[in-house]
C-alpha cells in the first residue's frame, strides 16, 4: 500500500519520497488538466460511497470539495479555455494537495480502527492542515483571468468562503471512544481488569471488530506502530505494547481460541509461512545465500544490516540482543566494543535488495528509520502491559489445561510469541504454571502443537529461574531431549537443541542433559547433518556440556568428539566446534579421542589458518591442550603438522592476546621435547624447523621450506 506508507511517512514527521509529490513539469496545458481531471475523478470515485470507521465528517468533508474542483477541471478541459501561466503554477499545486488528499483518505480507509483512534487528534489535524491549503490555494488562483461559466465560478467561490471559515474538527463520538480506549488501559494500569461486558460493548458494538480474525489484525497494525516508531510521536512505545498487551487479552476473552483453527491446520498438520522469516522454500536452499548478505549471529539473511565499532556487520535485531543481554564484545572477532553505537550499511542493504529481486526472493526490509531503532529497542513495559500480559497468561495456560487439541495449540503458540520479549513476560507465565502443560504437548502428533510447545519451553528457559522450573519438571527434559530426536519438524529438533543449550547454562544441570538416553547423539547428528541454523544450535549445545569434565566419556562414546572434527571444516560451526574440542582434550581420554580422528590436527592447522581471531585462538588452545594431555604420539602429530611454524609466527605477531599465549606456550612445548624437536630456539630469537622424530629421518627439502626466523623471546609464563 504506497499510498499508506507515504501517509505514515507524514505521520512520523519525515519527509517523503520525492517521487510522491512530483508535480508534472512537462505537460502542456491541456495535458495537465487531463491528468488533473484523472487523478480527482479516481479520488471521487473511490471515495464518495466510501464507508468511513472514524474521521467520517472530515474524510466527506475532503472528497466533497475535491468533487468542486473536479466541475473545475472538466470545464477547463471540455471548453478548453485560455489559462494565464499563474493559473498553470496553481495548478501543479493542486496536483500535489489532490495526491495528498488521496494519500490521506487512502490512510483512514485503510488502517486498523484502533490506531486511528489513538491517532484521532494528528489525523484531524492533517485535514484542516488540507482546508486550509485548499484555502490559500483558491486565494491565488486568478479566476478572474480565466474564463469560467458562472456556475463554475459560483461553486468554486462557495468552496472558497468554506475553506476560510473552516476549523479543526474533532469529532465527539470518536474523541469518547479514544478516551474510553485510554481508560481501559488506565484500569490495568492500577491493577484492575476491566468489566467484560464493557470491553464486548466497546470492541464488538461500537468498534465492529466481530472475530478473531479482526482483532489480530487490529494488534498486528499496532504492533507495526511499534516497529516504525520515532521518539517524538504519540502514544509512547511503552504506551503501544500497553494497547497490543490489553487488545491481545480481549481477543481471547472475547472470541476464544476456537476461530485460528483453518489458520494453524489443525488435523492436516500444514502449517502457513512465517512472516517476517525467509519463506520456507529459501530455507530449504539456505546455502545458496552469498555468505555476506547472512548475520553472524542468525545465519538469516539479513534485513536491517548495520555497523559495529570493530567494523562488523550484523542485522540490527540480533547484535541488539547480543547487546541487550550484557555482552560488550564483537560476537565475530571477540573484540571489546569501545561503543554500541549501530551504523547502517545501506550499501549492502541495497545489494541484498537487488540479489532478492534477481533472484525472486521476498525482501521486507523494516520501514522504520535507522536513527529511531536504537531508541525504542530497549523500552520497558508499562505497569499496563505487563498486567494485561499476565491476564492474557492467565487464559492462555487456561486453555492449556481444559481446551480442546485446537485451542491448546494456539496458546501454545500465543505462550511462545508473548515469551519472546520480556523478563516479566517469562517470569509470571511460569509462575502461572504454563510449564507442566507444555512439556504434555512436546509428545503431540500435531507438528504446530509440538513446533510452538518446544520453542515457548526455549523462549521461557531464557529466563534463569526458569531453567530449574523446566529441569524440575518430572518427565520435561526426556521429552525436549525425544523432541530433538523425533520432532515432527526441522524447526522443532533445531530448537529443542537450542533449549538444551539454554539449559545447559547451569553447571549442575550438564551431567544430567548428556546422561538423558539419545540427547548428546542426537545433537552430533544434527551438527552433522541439520540446517546451518541446526549446526549452529547443536555445536554449541556441545559446547556447554563438553565443560563439564564428567561428560566427556559420554561425548565419545556419542560420537560427539568426531561430528566436532568434522565441523572444523564448515565455517559456520568451527569457532565453536574449536572451541568444544579444546576443552575436551583436557583429559586425556579426550585427547586420545582426537588424536584417533585423523581430520583433528590438520582441521584445526586449518582454523589456524584461515577461521576468525576467536576460531584461531580456539585452534591454538586445542593443539597445545592436545600436546599436553595426549602424550608423545600426540605430541608428535602435531609437531609434524605442515605449515605449523609459520602459522605459530603469524599468531605471535597478530593473534588476540588469549591466541599469542597459547601460542608461546605451545612453542615451549616443543622446544621441552628438543630431543625430538621439529622447532629450534636459541638466543633472543627463535628459528622453527620441521623434521620428523629423529635426526636420521629428517626431510631436509622440507625443513627448509618452512623455517622461519623469529626475532622475539618466547616468554616466560
Amino acid at each position: 500500500m504506497a499510498s499508506a506508507a507515504i501517509f505514515s511517512s507524514m505521520r512520523r514527521r519525515r519527509s517523503p519520497s520525492l517521487e510522491a509529490f512530483l508535480a508534472p513539469v512537462d505537460l502542456s496545458d491541456v495535458a495537465l488538466v487531463q491528468t488533473l481531471v484523472s487523478v480527482t475523478a479516481e479520488i471521487v470515485s473511490s471515495f464518495s460511497d466510501k464507508s468511513f470507521s472514524f474521521q467520517r465528517r472530515n474524510s466527506r468533508s475532503l472528497v466533497r470539495k475535491v468533487e468542486i474542483f473536479l466541475v473545475l477541471l472538466e470545464y477547463l478541459r471540455d471548453f478548453g479555455a485560455a489559462m494565464p501561466w499563474t493559473a498553470v503554477i496553481c495548478l501543479k499545486e493542486l496536483y500535489l494537495l489532490l495526491y495528498r488528499s488521496k494519500i490521506l483518505l487512502d490512510y483512514c480507509a485503510r488502517s486498523s480502527k484502533l490506531w486511528l483512534l489513538l491517532q484521532n487528534h494528528p489525523i484531524s489535524g492533517h485535514f484542516h492542515d488540507l482546508n486550509q491549503e485548499i484555502s490559500t490555494l483558491l486565494d491565488v488562483f486568478p479566476m478572474d483571468d480565466v474564463e469560467l461559466g458562472e456556475d463554475v465560478r459560483e461553486q468554486i467561490e462557495l468552496l472558497q468562503r468554506q475553506a476560510r471559515r473552516a476549523m479543526l474538527f474533532i469529532e465527539e463520538g470518536d474523541e469518547e471512544l479514544r478516551v474510553q480506549f485510554f481508560s481501559f488501559l488506565d484500569e490495568f494500569e492500577k491493577g484492575r481488569v476491566p468489566d467484560s461486558a464493557d470491553l464486548w460493548l466497546f470492541f464488538v458494538e461500537r468498534l465492529g471488530i466481530r472475530d478473531a480474525k479482526s482483532c489480530r489484525h487490529e494488534i498486528e497494525f499496532l504492533e507495526e506502530q511499534i516497529v516504525n516508531h520515532e521518539g517524538d510521536v504519540e502514544p509512547t512505545v511503552s504506551v503501544l505494547n500497553g494497547f497490543v498487551a490489553f487488545t491481545r487479552y480481549c481477543r481471547f476473552l472475547l472470541f476464544g481460541f476456537e476461530e485460528d483453527e483453518v489458520e494453524l491446520g489443525i488435523g492436516n498438520n500444514q502449517r502457513k509461512p512465517r512472516k517476517g522469516l525467509i519463506a520456507q522454500e529459501i530455507a530449504e536452499t539456505f546455502i545458496t545465500i552469498p555468505k555476506d548478505f547472512c548475520c553472524p549471529i542468525s545465519l538469516d539473511l539479513m534485513r536491517e544490516p548495520v555497523i559495529i565499532a570493530t567494523g562488523q556487520t550484523y542485522d540490527r535485531s540480533s547484535i541488539s540482543r547480543w547487546l541487550e543481554e550484557g555482552n560488550c564484545t564483537c560476537p565475530k572477532t571477540g573484540q571489546m566494543l569501545p561503543s554500541t553505537r549501530l551504523v547502517p550499511n545501506r550499501a549492502l542493504r541495497n545489494l541484498i535488495m537487488q540479489w532478492c529481486t534477481a533472484y525472486g526472493i521476498p525482501y521486507d526490509p523494516p520501514e522504520s528509520a535507522y536513527a529511531s531503532a536504537d531508541s525504542f529497542a530497549a523500552a520497558s513495559p508499562s505497569k499496563a502491559a505487563v498486567a494485561a500480559n499476565k491476564a492474557t497468561a492467565g487464559l492462555l495456560i487456561q486453555r492449556l489445561e481444559d481446551g480442546s487439541p485446537c485451542a491448546q495449540t494456539i496458546a501454545a503458540r500465543e505462550i511462545r510469541l508473548l515469551a519472546k520479549t520480556g523478563r516479566e513476560n517469562r517470569a509470571f507465565i511460569a509462575e502461572a504454571g504454563a510449564i507442566p502443560h507444555l512439556c504434555k504437548l512436546l509428545s503431540s502428533p500435531n507438528s504446530v502443537a509440538q513446533e510452538n510447545s518446544v520453542t515457548a519451553m526455549l523462549n521461557l528457559s531464557i529466563y534463569d529461574k526458569n531453567k530449574s522450573r523446566i529441569m524440575d519438571e518430572e518427565g520435561c527434559l526426556g521429552s525436549i531431549v525425544n523432541v530433538l530426536r523425533f520432532g515432527h519438524t526441522t524447526e522443532a529438533r533445531e530448537n529443542a537443541a537450542a533449549t538444551l543449550f539454554s539449559l545447559s547454562a547451569v553447571h549442575d544441570y550438564k551431567k544430567r542433559i548428556a546422561d538423558e538416553e539419545g540427547g548428546i547423539e542426537a545433537l552430533a547428528g544434527l551438527l552433522r547433518e541439520g540446517t546451518p541454523r541446526g549446526k549452529k544450535d547443536a555445536v554449541t549445545a556441545l559446547y556447554n556440556l563438553s565443560t563439564h569434565t564428567e561428560n566427556c566419556t559420554r561425548m565419545i562414546e556419542a560420537g560427539a568428539v568426531t561430528a566436532l572434527v568434522s565441523a572444523l571444516g564448515n565455517e559456520v560451526v568451527a569457532e565453536e566446534a574449536a572451541g568444544a574440542l579444546a576443552l575436551v582434550v583436557r583429559q586425556p581420554i579426550g585427547a586420545k579421542a582426537v588424536a584417533n580422528e585423523d581430520l583433528a590436527v590438520a582441521g584445526l592447522i586449518g582454523m589456524m589458518r584461515g577461521g576468525t581471531p576467536r576460531g584461531k585462538e580456539n585452534a591454538v588452545a586445542a593443539l597445545l591442550e592436545l600436546c599436553r594431555s595426549g602424550g608423545t604420539a600426540a605430541t608428535e602429530m602435531v609437531v609434524k603438522a605442515p605449515a605449523l611454524a609459520g602459522l605459530l609466527q603469524t599468531l605471535l605477531f597478530t593473534g588476540t592476546k588469549r591466541a599469542r599465549r597459547k601460542a608461546a606456550s605451545l612453542a615451549r612445548v616443543f622446544q621441552r621435547c628438543e630431543n625430538a624437536a621439529a622447532m629450534h630456539f636459541g638466543g633472543l630469537g627463535v628459528g622453527y624447523a620441521l623434521a620428523g622424530n629423529s635426526a636420521a629421518n629428517r626431510d631436509s627439502s622440507f625443513v627448509g621450506e618452512v623455517s622461519v626466523p623469529l626475532s622475539i623471546s618466547v616468554p616466560v609464563l
